[in-house]
C-alpha cells in the first residue's frame, strides 16, 4: 500500500467515520439533522431523504469493503430509517425531509432524492444480501421510468408533490433559474442505475444506463467547451452560461463506470470522458493545488467547496487509468495535500469543512446537514483506496 493510499484509508476509517457514527439517534431513529460550524450537536432539525441514503450508502459501502460489523449495524439503522419513516408506503416514493421525529415535514418527491434512494438500498443489498432492499431499489426504478421519465422531452423530470403531480423544481434549481431538466439529476440517476445493474443486472435497466449516456452526450455535452451544460428549459435550451467544475469531473468518471458496468465501448463516450477531465485540469486549478468550484459567465466561484477536491481526486485517478497521463497523479499529490491541510477540520470531534476560500480559511457552514454527508468524501476514500491495489 502506497503512503497516499495509507493516509487516505486512515483518514476514512480513523477520521470520517467515526464522526458520523456518533450521530446516531438512538431514540427517533436515523442520525441527528444538522452539526453547526461550532461542532455543536442539534438534536431536533429535520431529517433528510438525501442525507439519510448518502448516510445508508456509506456504511453499507464500509461493511462491505472491511467486513466490519459496527458498519454493518449502522448500515441496518439507516436503512430502517429510510426505507421507514421516509418512505411513503401510501403514495410510493421518498419525501424531502422528515422531523426529527421521523414525522413527515416535506413531502415532495424529488426524482434526485429517489435516485439516491435506489443508490443507497442497491449498495446496502450489495453488502448484506437483504432482499427486501434490492425489492425497493427494483421498485422505485421501475416508478422512475413510468412517472419520472418525460418521453416527449426525452429526459428525467425533477420534482413532484406527494401524489406525484409535477411541480416547479424549485429543490435543483440555483443560480435565480428554475430548471426544467438538470445536469445534476441526469448524473446521479446514471450513478444509481449503475449501482443497481450491478446487483440486477436486468434489461430494462441496460436500457436505461444506454439512453442516460446518449442524453448526457447528446444533450448535455457541449464539445467545444468540453463540459456539461448545467440547467435546461423543456425545450433543451441552456439556461446559464455555466460551468460546474466538480460536477464536470465527477461525471467524468461516473460516465466511465457506467460504461464499464453495462459493458459500452462507444469510443465517443470515451473521449467525452477524458476530455472533460482535462479540461478541468487546465481551467479549475488553482496554484495551491486545489479546485475553484465554478464559472458563470466571466463570474469565477473560486471557492474550494469540500465535495468538489473529494471528486476531482478520483476523477483525476480515473484520467489517468484511461490516459496514463502522469500530470494527473502530480494533480492528486497536490490536491490531497491541500485537502489535509485546508478541508479536513483538525479540531477534535470535527469532520471536512464545508469550504475553504482563498486564503485557506475554512467557511463556517454546517459540518452535517442535509447536503453535508459522508458520502463524498467516504466515496473518494473508498475508490482511491481500492483502485490503486
Amino acid at each position: 500500500m502506497t503512503i497516499l493510499q495509507k493516509e487516505i484509508r486512515q483518514e476514512w476509517l480513523e477520521h470520517i467515520l467515526p464522526f458520523w457514527m456518533k450521530l446516531k439517534d438512538e431514540q427517533y431513529g436515523g442520525y441527528y439533522g444538522e452539526v453547526g460550524y461550532d461542532l455543536n450537536i442539534s438534536s431536533n432539525p429535520p431529517k433528510g431523504g438525501i442525507a439519510t441514503a448518502r448516510l445508508l450508502w456509506s456504511f453499507a459501502a464500509a461493511y462491505r469493503i472491511t467486513g466490519d460489523s459496527q458498519y454493518a449495524q449502522h448500515a441496518r439503522h439507516a436503512y430502517q430509517f429510510l426505507s421507514g419513516p421516509l418512505y411513503d408506503q401510501e403514495h410510493e416514493g421518498i419525501y424531502w425531509a422528515v422531523d426529527y421525529q421521523g414525522n413527515p415535514l416535506d413531502t415532495r418527491k424529488h426524482v434526485y432524492n429517489q435516485a439516491f434512494a435506489i443508490y443507497a438500498f442497491s449498495e446496502y443489498y450489495r453488502a448484506t444480501g437483504e432482499e427486501e432492499a434490492l425489492q425497493l431499489s427494483i421498485r422505485l426504478f421501475r416508478w422512475l421510468e413510468q412517472t419520472g421519465y418525460n418521453h416527449q422531452t426525452g429526459a428525467y423530470r425533477e420534482e413532484f408533490d406527494r401524489f406525484w403531480q409535477e411541480q416547479p423544481n424549485e429543490m435543483l434549481s440555483e443560480n435565480g433559474v428554475i430548471a426544467d431538466i438538470t445536469m445534476n439529476t441526469h448524473i446521479h440517476i446514471l450513478e444509481a442505475y449503475t449501482n443497481l445493474y450491478r446487483v440486477w443486472p436486468d434489461e430494462q435497466v441496460h436500457q436505461a444506463l444506454d439512453n442516460l449516456l446518449l442524453i448526457l452526450h447528446d444533450r448535455m455535452y457541449d464539445p467545444q467547451l468540453r463540459r456539461l451544460n448545467v440547467f435546461f428549459d423543456n425545450q433543451w435550451n441552456s439556461l446559464l452560461d455555466l460551468t460546474s467544475f466538480g460536477h464536470d469531473i465527477e461525471a467524468s468518471w461516473l460516465i466511465d463506470d457506467a460504461m464499464q458496468v453495462i459493458g459500452n465501448t462507444d469510443p465517443v463516450y470515451q473521449q467525452m470522458v477524458i476530455d472533460m477531465a482535462y479540461r478541468v485540469a487546465e481551467v479549475a486549478i488553482q496554484p495551491d493545488g486545489s479546485l475553484m468550484n465554478e464559472q458563470e459567465n466571466d463570474h469565477i466561484d473560486t471557492s474550494r467547496i469540500w465535495w468538489v477536491q473529494a471528486e476531482a481526486v478520483v476523477g483525476f485517478y480515473n484520467a489517468y487509468q484511461r490516459t496514463g497521463d502522469n500530470q494527473f497523479l502530480q494533480l492528486i499529490d497536490k490536491l490531497w495535500a491541500y485537502i489535509k491541510v485546508h478541508i479536513i477540520d483538525p479540531r477534535p470531534g470535527g469532520e471536512w469543512f464545508w469550504s475553504a476560500d482563498d486564503q485557506g480559511e475554512p467557511g463556517q457552514r454546517e459540518v452535517a446537514g442535509m447536503w453535508k454527508c459522508p458520502y463524498h468524501n467516504s466515496r473518494f476514500c473508498i475508490e482511491i483506496t481500492e483502485r490503486m491495489n
